[in-house]
């Protein structure tokens, strides 16, 4: 696994120590050695290289990497340029159209927003191809878990978008008054109709961030 080197390497290095952290290292060493994972292993880390601790604005958890050839890049709800948008950024880009007035790009690569402090960060960091979630429960949560310790003891505002049940049960451990927690159902088809739809996260967050001195991000992907 690539190494992290800006501030948050020092915010996470005492897990690098821990047993569950050797044990994750040696298990995705062998996955990677024998069978096709996602995302490719130099871009493992995307989340934490493009968006530094200390830039960090939002939040957008994520479950795992996106299974199928080609999709993943280490950013959640991300993938890269040509590749066809997955169903739950669809309808975020509906959302971001009703929400904010943002036209539909027909890319769904959002590292625009991870360079303005968007941290898109997947609970599990990699996935064996066509499987997925076949590496919960290896040890990534808890790695992924000491991020978002990380970022709720910054002396910053932070708005947190927490989308579905699971990205939801991350909110008991968020207790910053500074920062704010916004919690919906999955943009995901199968649940967006349930309030996804109209939970107006993106203008919240920017109002937020305005509200307490932060530039807004500008949450339009261009073509």
């Amino acid at each position: 696994m690539p190494a992290i080197s800006n501030d948050w390497a020092d915010a996470l290095k005492e897990e690098y120590n821990k047993e569950y952290y050797r044990k994750l290292f040696n298990f995705v060493g062998r996955e990677y050695a024998t069978h096709k994972i996602f995302p490719p292993g130099d871009d493992i880390f995307n989340a934490f290289h493009m968006t530094p601790l200390h830039e960090v604005k939002c939040v957008i958890i994520g479950q795992d990497p996106y299974h199928n050839d080609g999709q993943a890049h280490g950013l959640s709800f991300s993938v890269r340029d040509g590749v066809e948008i997955p169903p739950s950024l669809v309808n975020i880009y509906k959302e971001l159209k009703d929400d904010c007035g943002c036209y539909i790009p027909h890319t769904g690569n959002l590292t625009k927003w991870a360079k303005q402090g968007v941290l898109l960060l997947n609970a599990v960091l990699t996935v064996r191809a066509h499987q997925a979630n076949s590496h919960q429960g290896m040890g990534w949560e808890e790695f992924t878990d000491a991020a978002i310790r990380a970022v709720n003891v910054l002396d910053k505002p932070v708005v947190y978008l927490l989308w579905g049940s699971y990205a939801g049960k991350k909110a008991q451990m968020l207790d910053n008054p500074k920062q704010l927690v916004l919690k919906a159902p999955h943009p995901s088809p199968l649940s967006a109709y349930r309030g996804f739809f109209g939970c107006k996260h993106f203008s919240k967050a920017n109002e937020f961030l305005k509200a307490h001195g932060e530039e807004p991000i500008d949450w339009q992907i261009e073509d």
